[in-house]
């Protein structure tokens, strides 16, 4: 039922001059979830208090809440179409009272920790594009068949919604940026392998996948106490996200995940400056894939001791001092770091190096990161004791990584179970740091026992991408036919 609403929903969006990408119909469909979302947590806290004999104050006054101006129900429980307003009188309700009331909420929460600011943030950040009234009713009436209540409600609903921003990260360049495989970001989840109690953080998070994945890695752990899930739900995830698309993403991921009031700050993490950095300040697990090839202006520059305009660069720098001594880390980053020649690259690998334990490089091949060319290693260390030794791991799923082809748990197996004794075979190996080159401090893979064959796709597999592919052209012809 959940899948077919989510269809429904993007065939309504495709309908709509404001929503062009599969961006907007992400972002559209989560501002909807989550002020659902909302009302089915505002009317679950309400029963609860009505069970203790005390009173529930609601946190949105009751003409905007869902089921006031979405979903108006008469005594049989189904939609009061006298009070369900469509056309103008909708679309004006919802961008000129419902968005400047709920944007109000960042000035009234009592601090950046509460879910009343949470909802600020988010309708103060995205508008609705949904431009016809009659467009946005029947996408409202979609979005109420949708129940949260229950644990495999939520579960599904997740998955679906990790579906929806692999999508986004499949269309273009712009979606990929909020989108990390999601068995590289488990294989990074149990190489790191936190524990409860332990803060987890993510100073570029999108569409917050490393928390989300974390969190359920947490959750499948074992029996968890009452104090567990409290500490799970207030106490362990963190984020920062600069986006205002993902940032909202984020937020709705995480919830539909089963955090209530994610820790996730609206916030550019590299205006921070690191000589202000505390030990409260600190996190004891980083996971993160930073975006790289963005160009930073000289005041933000300013922050870091090593001056460099890769955003990339200036993030492993922030990671590295956010780190309590003995914290772990697993960190994406483009492969052209381990060897580039210029001052802020070897300035940063002795960094790395003098300053932490870089036990394992794991080296994806093209292709990992649909939508982006650029290949990739993920670097793992732990703060607080120099590098000795280092573990490399080249990643060969025995195929090229295509679209209809991605990366899945299966191929980083071999990974995972190698990694916990760093033990050697025809893909991994281990490098002395005493032999790395002091005046580059070059880190580059190179395996020693020759094996970089290239891996040819099978005339099938590429058949089988051409097939898929023409099908998406089908079908987005067959909807514009629908539109002329």
């Amino acid at each position: 039922m959940f899948e077919q609403a989510f269809k429904n929903i993007d065939d309504v969006l495709w309908k709509e001059a404001g929503c062009t990408t599969e961006l907007d119909y992400t972002e559209q469909t989560s501002w909807l979830l989550f002020l659902k979302y909302l009302d089915g947590l505002e009317q679950d806290r309400a029963d609860e208090a009505a069970l203790s004999g005390k009173k529930y104050t609601y946190i949105l006054e009751k003409p905007y809440r869902w089921a006031s101006w979405a979903a108006p129900k008469g005594k049989d429980g189904r939609l009061d179409h006298n009070k369900a307003d469509s056309g103008d009188d909708l679309r004006d309700f919802v961008n000129g009272k419902l968005f400047p009331y709920l944007h109000g909420f960042t000035q009234r929460a009592t601090g950046p920790d509460t879910i009343e600011y949470k909802i600020g943030q988010i309708f103060g950040e995205i508008k609705n594009k949904i431009h016809s009234g009659y467009n946005l009713r029947e996408i409202i009436d979609h979005i109420d068949e949708l129940r949260f209540r229950s644990q495999a409600e939520k579960h599904e609903l997740s998955a679906l919604y990790e579906e929806k921003i692999k999508r986004m990260g499949n269309a273009g360049r712009n979606g990929g940026e909020y989108y990390t495989p999601r068995p590289l970001i488990r294989a990074m989840v149990k190489v790191v392998a936190p524990k409860i109690g332990e803060t987890i953080y993510d100073g570029a998070c999108g569409s917050a996948g490393f928390l989300c994945e974390a969190y359920d890695y947490l959750k499948s752990g074992g029996r968890l106490t009452t104090r567990d899930v409290k500490t799970l739900q207030e106490k362990t995830f963190y984020g920062k996200e600069k986006k205002s698309l993902a940032y909202v993403i984020a937020i709705m991921n995480l919830i539909l995940h089963g955090i209530e009031a994610p820790n996730i700050l609206h916030t550019n993490t590299l205006t921070e400056n690191l000589a202000d950095v505390q030990e409260k300040d600190r996190y004891d697990i980083i996971l993160a894939n930073p975006p790289f090839g963005g160009k930073e202006r000289k005041e933000v520059q300013q922050n870091f001791p090593i001056r460099t305009g890769e955003t990339a660069f200036l993030f492993l720098q922030h990671f590295v001092k956010m780190l309590r001594a003995g914290g772990r880390a697993g960190v994406v980053i483009k492969n052209t770091f381990l060897s580039n020649t210029d001052n802020a690259s070897v300035s940063l690998r002795k960094l790395l190096l003098e300053s932490c334990n870089l036990h394992t490089v794991l080296d994806c091949p093209g292709g990992t990161f649909q939508g982006a060319g650029v290949k990739t290693v993920v670097l793992f260390f732990e703060k607080g004791s120099k590098t000795r030794k280092i573990w490399y791991y080249k990643l060969d799923p025995g195929r090229n990584l295509g679209k209809t082809n991605s990366l899945n748990d299966d191929d980083l197996i071999d990974f995972i179970d190698r990694q916990l004794t760093f033990a050697d075979s025809a893909k991994s190996w281990s490098v002395d740091a005493a032999a790395i080159d002091p005046a580059t401090f070059d880190l580059s893979v190179k395996n020693p026992n020759g094996n970089e064959a290239v891996v040819h796709r099978s005339p099938a597999d590429i058949m089988n991408e051409i097939a898929a592919l023409d099908k998406e052209s089908a079908q987005v012809l067959a909807k514009i036919r629908g539109l002329l």
